[in-house]
């Protein structure tokens, strides 16, 4: 596969992946509540009032401790091509409102049709390790264009740092052994199957069954033979020696349609066959029953046969969990196979991730800070013009805390962040503190000017960044809080908005 380099992207065919499968602009790509807001901002003449907003999650997924920032470059693409089409606002212009008029002024579809975006982005690169309440994206632009913008990355964010996520624990429970996704026919349709494809080798695997992924992204595509391959010859051992005859260089051959130990040993009569034409089996799959027990017993049948180096691949609903539970029976598994529960997030199929105001500009050009309440904690945002400042040690994170630009240029040498939660539990950190900004410049006035990494630099990275993350937060039962907090004068000018708001109401 050739890798080719359009301005400061690296593709495969020099093409935007979105405009391979879809239309050039998937302006349309939102809620209807986007297109009234921004109509209601256009009425008012405030549709190009400054504002700032930030894209994060309130709760790791899967009662984990931490999250894997993915979905980015799928982000770039779609902005890259925002535009309203012709089409589109012939659509717009036929839907009506509760009284059978149109719902939007021509002239406001006519300025729909001229927008281009001018917003300045600010993201985490993909394969960061994140944490709830820090802003995976910043957008800052005129209001009537960031509010368009919602939807679309919410659903682009999401999902497929959701997926990378779950990838990561998987990747971790199998211990350096591959994994391979599994997923395609399970996936939430063909888009989801893409998006999981691409965010599942993002977090950590190793190869796709999908071959449209491989083809779109690069991704190494395996896959061998299914039951029915079997069941289609009278006998197990006529189905694997045609499947060698015809594949001799890709045999895995799928042992559990009848007897599965049985289909072992006839799997080593034929990989004994094929090593005579100069080829190797490859190894074997397990797709049911005790995997643990009988990739043991299969171990031993492919070792005493001259078959050491063979693979033996499991499948079979497997997610992090029964992975880790198979390693501590000692399963002689070397190969995982997952698919359903990877792809869909099984065990929590939605990251919940939103995107709150934080500011936006007055008449006199002054920046009004924003802030949501709730009678949940959890739910009340932060306020300002948001950055993330992560610090470490040589070999670890230490912390992260999320402070106000517009009150900060430069952050002093010595800080302390305040958990919101708690406000008696302080972390400081003094100015040999090693320390590094996590929002990157994405557009600025909605051009990009992010030189996007390969996905094989943005899988080094998050190697990096698992590598770095604290043992304790990697747990699976009960992780470690990975330290994340307000800087001191945020968390003041928060304290002081919720008390002035609860005064009023």
């Amino acid at each position: 596969m050739e890798w080719t380099r359009r301005g400061s992207r690296s593709t495969i065919d020099s093409m935007n992946h979105l405009e391979q499968l879809y239309r050039p602009s998937l302006a349309m790509l939102t809620d209807l509540y986007q297109l009234t807001m921004a109509y209601g901002y256009w009425k008012q003449d405030l549709a190009e009032r400054e504002s700032v907003f930030h894209l994060f999650f309130r709760k790791n997924p899967f009662e984990g401790g931490f999250s894997l920032a993915c979905g980015l470059q799928t982000a770039i693409e779609f902005l890259e091509g925002f535009h309203f089409h012709a089409d589109d606002l012939k659509y717009l212009a036929s839907l009506t409102g509760a009284d059978s008029k149109p719902l939007f002024d021509e002239a406001f579809l006519e300025y729909l049709g001229q927008l281009r975006l001018t917003c300045h982005i600010d993201a985490m690169p993909e394969g960061t390790a994140v944490y709830p309440h820090e802003p995976l994206v910043r957008v800052t632009g005129p209001i009537l264009q960031c509010q368009l913008l919602e939807t679309p990355l919410l659903n682009i964010i999401n999902f497929q740092t959701l997926i990378a996520t779950k990838a990561a624990r998987i990747c971790t429970a199998a211990e350096g052994d591959r994994v391979i996704e599994f997923g395609l026919r399970r996936a939430q349709g063909i888009d989801g199957s893409l998006s999981a494809s691409r965010a599942a080798y993002i977090g950590g695997c190793s190869a796709t069954s999908n071959v449209l992924a491989g083809k779109q992204f690069g991704i190494p595509v395996v896959g061998t033979h299914a039951h029915s391959w079997v069941m289609t010859f009278p006998s197990e051992r006529e189905a694997f020696e045609i499947y060698a005859q015809a594949m001799p260089n890709n045999c895995v051959f799928l042992v559990d349609t009848y007897d599965t130990l049985e289909g072992v040993r006839t799997a080593v009569e034929i990989g004994r066959t094929l090593r005579k034409s100069g080829h190797e089996m490859l190894g074997i799959r397990l797709d049911s029953g005790d995997l643990a027990w009988l990739s043991i017993e299969a171990r031993k049948i492919l070792d005493d046969g001259g078959f050491p180096d063979a693979s033996i691949v499991a499948s079979n609903d497997l997610d992090e969990r029964l992975i880790e539970s198979l390693k501590y029976q000692g399963a002689k598994i070397d190969t995982w196979g997952v698919g359903t529960k990877l792809v869909t997030a099984f065990d929590q199929p939605a990251l919940g991730g939103v995107y709150k105001l934080g500011a936006i500009r007055d008449e006199q050009g002054v920046w009004q800070y924003r802030i949501k309440l709730s009678e949940q904690s959890i739910k009340v945002s932060n306020p300002g013009i948001l950055q993330v400042r992560r610090f470490e040690k040589p070999s670890e994170h230490r912390g992260d805390m999320i402070y106000n630009i517009e009150m900060h240029q430069e952050l002093p040498t010595d800080v302390t962040m305040i958990d919101p939660a708690d406000s008696t539990r302080r972390k400081h950190f003094d100015a040999d503190s090693q320390s590094a900004d996590l929002l990157v410049p994405i557009f600025r006035d909605g051009a990009n000017v992010y030189s996007t990494p390969t996905l094989q630099e943005i899988r080094q990275h998050v190697t990096t960044q698992i590598q770095r993350t604290p043992k304790g937060v990697q747990r699976f039962d009960n992780p470690h809080s990975y330290p994340v907090g307000l800087e001191k004068s945020l968390y003041e000018t928060k304290a002081a908005m919720i008390l002035e708001a609860r005064n009023r109401s």
